[in-house]
């Protein structure tokens, strides 16, 4: 028996649009909220610690955007107990796109006073996010994965949150990661039937 984990992404939940789609078309989808206990204090390697807890059995695990890169890491760091990813945006680069988005003055502040407001799309208001955040997800920049566990990525080529060719680096060399490059944004919201077909697939029938 092998379970399939959904991850969400950063400032989302499990009732976002496309995790709700996956989880009505596969209703044993294992689906945590990687909000808790709460946002304001959230890293990845909470978020990794989090599932890393679920893995009590052989698992697929599908990840969206910094879902996607935390499913990316368990993957490497758990091999025995991940079988399959499929990673739709996945944030690769993480910081380093932040960086480019933010800017100097930004961080700075940040840095200097601790928090930083950041809206929460399924919350619907900004919620002041630790600076932490940022110095965590920093160590998973040039992570390196090499362990070959089958991997999908889906991304959009018009992803302008998470650039397409984070993951066309990613994949480059690596003859078991797939990449299909949509036409679409970061949020894959308009090709949700498309991501679920070709999820299926490779996890069931490849």
């Amino acid at each position: 028996m092998t379970q399939t984990i959904y991850l969400h992404g950063f400032a989302s939940s499990p009732q976002s649009r496309k995790a709700q789609y996956f989880l009505g078309r596969s209703p044993n989808l294992v689906l945590p909220d990687l909000n808790k206990p709460n946002f304001g204090e959230l890293t990845v390697s909470r978020q990794i610690d989090q599932v890393r807890k679920l893995l009590t059995e052989p698992s697929y695990i599908i990840g969206s955007s910094l879902g996607g890169l935390t499913a990316a890491v368990l993957a490497e760091e758990y091999p025995n107990l991940v079988k399959k990813i499929v990673l739709l945006a996945p944030a690769f680069q993480f910081t380093k796109n932040w960086r480019d988005r933010l800017g100097k003055d930004v961080l700075e502040r940040w840095q200097s006073e601790g928090t930083l407001p950041i809206y929460h799309y399924s919350y619907k208001e900004e919620i002041p996010l630790h600076y932490e955040f940022f110095q965590d997800a920093e160590t998973f920049c040039d992570y390196h994965f090499t362990n070959q566990i089958p991997t999908l990525i889906l991304h959009g080529t018009n992803d302008e949150t998470v650039p397409l060719r984070v993951s066309e680096a990613y994949a480059a060399g690596k003859a078991w990661v797939e990449l299909i490059a949509l036409d679409s944004d970061h949020s894959l919201g308009d090709r949700l039937p498309e991501l679920y077909e070709r999820t299926q697939t490779f996890l069931f029938d490849a």
